[in-house]
């Protein structure tokens, strides 16, 4: 599986100026978060992009993109659920399997390679879906979708995926997503961050007619159906995500990309100072 196209969601009611936040990257490069999510896509090897803005914000992400040639823009006219804006890309996508970001998150990988070429690697090497996933305490449930699955021999943090729930609930989650092997109280939750068939973007087409116009359309419904269709994978990434749309989010993530990156020591000099002023 080619892996060429990559779709960045960026048209969430409360998610819509979080992209054009600037940070420091670890280089000590001050760049916007949707310019740092775009290094992390075309180091994944992904040729064209597609972002998908509020009406009216295309001018606003084609400047805090950068330099970057590779963009397309796609409306989301109507607040139809993070689903619905993914159909909103299908014509981009033109049949062919895609990597999805969402731009809220910034994600930081623990070895050389990207989080999302780690990804891509994986789902060509397997040829189907594969979502990356993150071990997260059950207390983070309402903030993500979650998957159950049944361990694949060949790769310690490989998943079939057997069941998906949109934000579960603790007792929904004890009773339907245990995943043998990971601590009491955790959940293999999404990392924001998947590599999908065509099959997925069909999916979601069905469900944004079928919905009419009268509710969300959740990708996760699409993925549940997935998981029954065709072969369907979780995979550990090693790294961590990062949702800058949080309560102090976004300061969280601009200290893990500082002490990821060249200026550590001067940094971690700087919060010691802060703690010594503080204890005071």
């Amino acid at each position: 599986m080619n892996i060429k196209k990559a779709i960045i969601t960026a048209a969430g009611r409360n998610q819509r100026t979080l992209p054009l936040q600037s940070l420091v990257d670890r280089d000590g490069l001050q760049k916007t978060a949707l310019a740092i999510i775009i290094d992390e896509v075309v180091k994944a090897g992904v040729e064209e992009i597609c972002v998908v803005v509020h009406p009216g914000d295309q001018a606003a992400y084609g400047g805090a993109a950068g330099s970057s040639t590779r963009l397309h823009f796609v409306e989301q006219e109507s607040p139809l659920g993070y689903g619905h804006a993914i159909a909103c890309a299908r014509d981009f996508c033109q049949g062919q399997p895609f990597l999805l970001l969402v731009g809220d998150h910034l994600y930081l990988s623990r070895e050389s390679k990207s989080c999302a070429q780690q990804l891509v690697e994986v789902a060509a090497a397997e040829a189907c879906s594969v979502s990356a996933v993150q071990a997260t305490h059950e207390s983070k449930l309402p903030y993500y979708g979650a998957v159950s699955g049944r361990l694949v021999a060949a790769n310690q943090r490989l998943y079939e995926v057997e069941n998906v729930l949109e934000k579960p609930t603790p007792t929904e989650a004890e009773q339907r997503l245990i995943v043998p092997g990971l601590r009491a109280g955790h959940y293999l939750c999404f990392f924001g961050m998947h590599v999908l068939t065509a099959t997925v973007m069909e999916f979601l087409t069905e469900l944004v007619k079928l919905s009419q116009g009268m509710g969300g359309v959740h990708l996760t419904a699409a993925l549940a159906r997935l998981a029954g269709r065709e072969r369907y994978l979780a995979y550990e990434l090693r790294g961590r995500r990062y949702d800058i749309g949080v309560k102090y989010g976004l300061l969280i993530a601009q200290l893990a990309l500082a002490l990821d990156g060249d200026d550590r020591d001067e940094v971690l000099s700087g919060i010691i100072e802060l703690l010594a002023v503080r204890g005071k």
